[in-house]
């Protein structure tokens, strides 16, 4: 007889197979980090399916609510153009991955072969041992595996410290204070005449203040540095002489009508 667990493994295991393969082979660091979302939340609905309630939440809770989506925000604010540096600050951290890789996999062999091969305990029954299946897994966490778990623990605090050692990037220099980057622009001002102040802001001109409305000099040209170089690309920089000229038809129009008045008086 066909269960619901059944229905959801047969329709959800491909997808979590392709957003695997997706995870691994995509380029960018935001389209991985999205395929591996879709891998948990299919791992979640599977838990649900096989009435473990306390694993559903946490796979939501904890890892894709928590965890993945962290890594997601870091990738995108920290910049996905980044190239990633080949200097190795730790030596013999590739074959040492190469051993472990070798191991994990070993390991991912065994189980699946016992798995397959022995006998298998089903879920009702296990659940049934401790009255429930949170009660059950708080009974092997804390009592019967409470030493793997500590051990666990420690683990992720190593990999937290072994993260931020090998993010870590030593200063080659001193760090530029105010002064020193104030005497930088004076001095490339005064040899490649770049203007030390801030660029001009995009023109305040007649009835306008807009991104898109070059700032005016003081002998009427243009300033172009005013305007996004993105404007610029996109042709959509407007031109502040056609922009002036409303405003010269309104100046003629009050020069006129103050003549007017005068020749009346």
């Amino acid at each position: 007889m066909v269960t619901g667990a059944d229905v959801a493994f047969w329709l959800l295991a491909p997808v979590m197979v392709l957003a695997a393969i997706a995870m691994v082979a995509s380029r960018k660091p935001v389209h991985s980090a999205l395929s591996l979302a879709v891998v948990m939340i299919c791992l979640a609905v599977q838990y649900a399916a096989l009435d473990a309630p306390f694993l559903f939440a946490v796979q939501i809770i904890v890892y894709t609510g928590a965890i993945l989506m962290l890594f997601l925000f870091v990738v995108m604010l920290v910049g996905v153009d980044m190239k990633d540096s080949m200097v190795e600050t730790i030596r013999g951290q590739r074959p040492l991955a190469v051993v472990a890789g070798l191991a994990f996999a070993a390991l991912l062999i065994l189980a699946v072969g016992n798995a397959a091969t022995s006998p298998s305990i089903g879920l009702e029954e296990a659940n049934g041992a401790y009255g429930g299946n949170v009660q059950g897994l708080a009974g092997l966490i804390f009592h019967r595996y409470v030493f793997a778990f500590e051990l666990t623990s420690a683990l992720l605090i190593t990999a937290a410290l072994g993260a931020m050692v090998l993010a870590f990037r030593e200063r080659l220099g001193e760090k530029k204070t105010q002064k020193v980057l104030v005497a930088e622009r004076m001095r490339r001002y005064a040899k490649e005449g770049e203007h030390p102040g801030p660029l001009p802001t995009p023109g305040v001109f007649a009835r306008h203040n807009a991104v898109d409305t070059p700032a005016l000099l003081p002998d009427g040209t243009q300033a172009e540095t005013s305007v996004s170089a993105t404007l610029k690309a996109r042709g959509q920089v407007l031109d502040s002489s056609e922009l002036s000229q409303a405003t010269q038809q309104t100046l003629r129009a009050i020069t006129s009508n103050d003549d007017d008045q005068e020749d009346e008086q």
